[in-house]
C-alpha cells in the first residue's frame, strides 16, 4: 500500500517567486540591522576596553542586558512598549531591534579581536611618536578586523535568520508572506517549504561570501610574510 503525501509539492516552483518582494524586505532588514550593529558594536567595544570606568561599566551593562534577554522581547519593547513615548512603524522597529541586538554580540567580537593583538605593537608605534588613536587605526584595527571576520560572518547569518521575528509585528518579510499565503490557500506546508528554500539560498550565498573574504585575507597575510 503506497503512502499518499498530503501536500501538493508541485506548487512550490509555481509560487516560488511570489516571495520575491518578501525576500527583498528580509534582506533590507538584515542589511540595515547588521550595519547598525557594526556601528554600535564598534563604539561599545571601544567603550568596554576604555580606561574610563564609567564608559566601561555602561558598555558592560548594555552587553549584559541585551545578551541576557530575547530579541523578540526587545522587538516588542521597541514596537509596543515605546508607544507611550513615540510610535515607531514596524519596519524601523525591526531594524532598530536587530541593530541593538547585533550590536551587543558584535561588540564582544570586536573587543576580543582587539585585545588579541599583541600589545607590543601598540607600544612600538607609540615609541615612534605615533598617537594612540592613529596607532589603533593603522596598526591594531586592521589586524583585529581580519581576526573578527569568521565570528562576524556567523553573526551575520544569525541576523538573517533572526529577521524572521519581524513577522510578529507585521513586517511583510518572508515568514509573514508564507503564513499569509498558507492561510489563504490552506497549503501551509508548501508555503513554509518555499520560505525555507529562500532562507537556505540567502544563508548559503552569505556563507560563501564570508568564506571568500576569509580566503582573500589569508592570502594577503601570506603575501605580507
Amino acid at each position: 500500500m503506497s503512502t499518499i503525501i498530503p501536500w501538493n509539492l508541485a506548487v512550490i516552483p509555481e509560487r516560488f517567486f511570489f516571495f520575491r518582494d518578501a525576500a527583498f524586505y528580509t534582506l533590507q532588514i538584515t542589511t540595515l540591522g547588521i550595519l547598525a550593529g557594526l556601528i554600535i558594536g564598534l563604539i561599545v567595544a571601544f567603550a568596554k576596553i576604555a580606561k574610563n570606568p564609567i564608559l566601561s561599566n555602561l558598555a558592560a551593562g548594555y552587553i549584559f542586558i541585551i545578551r541576557g534577554t530575547p530579541l523578540l522581547l526587545q522587538l516588542f519593547i521597541i514596537y509596543y512598549g515605546m508607544t507611550t513615548v513615540v510610535t515607531i512603524p514596524p519596519f524601523p522597529s525591526a531594524v532598530i531591534a536587530l541593530g541593538i541586538h547585533n550590536g551587543a554580540y558584535i561588540a564582544e567580537v570586536f573587543r576580543g579581536s582587539i585585545i588579541s593583538i599583541d600589545y607590543g605593537q601598540m607600544e612600538a608605534a607609540r615609541s615612534l611618536g605615533m598617537p594612540h588613536s592613529r596607532a589603533m587605526r593603522r596598526i591594531v584595527l586592521p589586524q583585529a578586523f581580519k581576526r573578527a571576520v569568521p565570528p562576524l560572518g556567523n553573526q551575520f547569518i544569525i541576523a538573517l535568520k533572526d529577521s524572521s521575528l519581524a513577522s510578529t509585528i507585521a513586517v511583510p518579510e518572508l515568514l509573514l508572506r508564507g503564513r499569509q499565503l498558507g492561510s489563504s490557500s490552506f497549503m501551509y506546508m508548501e508555503m513554509l517549504i518555499i520560505v525555507a528554500i529562500w532562507y537556505l539560498i540567502m544563508t548559503s550565498v552569505l556563507t560563501y561570501a564570508v568564506h571568500r573574504v576569509e580566503k582573500r585575507l589569508r592570502v594577503s597575510d601570506r603575501d605580507q610574510t
